[in-house]
């Protein structure tokens, strides 16, 4: 099994603030920047061809009318659970030549219990539900997203308890600079060990990569095959 001891884990719910934390840790650090939302095509696409029902039934619906399904209905197509090997497997893929940040909601917190990831390069944001809903409305998140996303919040603090991944609470009490920094706080072994990015050609390199796989959409909207 390929070692990912080269990656820091930023893990934790839509709404959370993980992704700004990890772009923001990325840019100071000259990090490689994995975004767990910029494979959500290919990793449904992965679950379709291994004939997965969820995803399929996903596929059939309506983007209108795929919030409107049954709680447990909703989450099975989210393929929350599917889509923690295929980040997995993503990260295998990744050049080991730099630390890599990853971020999002589909990162598995087995990671942390099967060894694959270092407790003390790992963390995962657990947004009260106060925090959370008022970071979704503020997007304006669609409803059906924001059904989703608080369904999927308790879902992963419930994980991450237990496979005993660490925990940082988010509830609104610091800003984004002072959550960003003491997430920042907790990777500084890691951080200083590197390796990172030195040039700034290299770091306009890995800005490009960063903006080419920003292609992702809400998963909502993905118009049904056929």
């Amino acid at each position: 099994m390929r070692s990912l001891a080269h990656v820091l884990w930023v893990g934790g719910a839509p709404g959370s603030g993980k992704t700004t934390i990890a772009a923001r840790l990325a840019r100071r650090h000259g990090l490689r920047l994995y975004s767990a939302d910029t494979r959500t095509w290919a990793h449904r696409d992965r679950a379709l061809a291994a004939g997965n029902h969820a995803a399929y039934l996903w596929e059939s619906l309506a983007p209108e009318a795929r919030g409107d399904a049954p709680s447990e209905q909703l989450l099975a197509m989210s393929l929350h659970r599917e889509r923690g090997p295929m980040v997995l497997d993503d990260l295998r893929a990744l050049p080991t030549t730099l630390l890599v940040v990853a971020e999002g909601s589909t990162l598995p917190a087995s990671a942390i219990s099967a060894g694959i990831a270092e407790p003390t390069r790992a963390v995962w944001l657990i947004p009260t539900h106060s925090f959370q809903r008022a970071q979704l409305e503020a997007r304006r998140t669609p409803a059906g997203a924001t059904k989703l996303y608080l369904l999927l919040a308790d879902v992963i603090e419930r994980e991450a308890n237990e496979h005993a991944a660490p925990t940082l609470t988010i509830n609104g009490s610091k800003g984004i600079d002072e959550t960003t920094d003491a997430v920042e706080a907790l990777f500084e072994d890691a951080l200083a060990e590197g390796p990172h990015a030195e040039t700034l050609a290299e770091r306009r390199s890995l800005l490009r990569e960063g903006n080419e796989d920003r292609r992702s959409g809400p998963w909502l909207l993905r118009a049904p095959l056929g």
